[in-house]
């Protein structure tokens, strides 16, 4: 497998990205503000992560998805990982995350990866998404945000 940084004449793996955010809109809009990830096996994308500067000292993951076959054998959290070492390369002193509140898996995994819980942005999903996001039998409303300082 090969992880690199997506080429800026190269088509966005819409599809994976719409599977961890469905506004294409905001994805379109931070990955071309971002630094969009991907993760190869034999030429086929089977993850991808975007970067995406808050300020000068924090980036943000913004989205990371795993194409549905490749779930389940360790890749997210490999891509966590990268995520961190790439941040650290572009100067970045601080990464944050945010999921939704019935996320418990991603939750877990980015605590498994170092981060820590920092704020809770109440109603963020009801505000920004037109239609209600179920997620492991809840409706996700709530953005939980974790960081981690590198």
């Amino acid at each position: 497998m090969n992880i690199r940084r997506l080429e800026a004449h190269e088509a966005l793996p819409l599809e994976l990205l719409l599977e961890a955010d469905p506004s294409e809109q905001l994805v379109r809009r931070y990955c071309a503000d971002g630094y969009c990830f991907i993760a190869e096996k034999q030429e086929t994308v089977i993850g991808v992560f975007v970067l995406l500067a808050i300020d000068a000292a924090t980036v943000e993951i913004k989205n990371i998805a795993i194409a549905e076959p490749e779930r389940g054998k360790g890749l997210g959290k490999r891509l966590v990982l990268v995520a961190l070492e790439e941040a650290r390369k572009l100067g970045f002193t601080a990464v944050e995350i945010g999921t939704g509140n019935s996320s418990f898996a991603q939750l877990a995994l980015y605590q498994k990866c170092g981060f820590r819980m920092k704020t809770i942005d109440r109603d963020f999903f009801t505000r920004h998404y037109t239609e209600p996001i179920i997620e492991n039998g809840l409706e996700c409303r709530d953005m939980v945000r974790l960081d981690y300082r590198l």
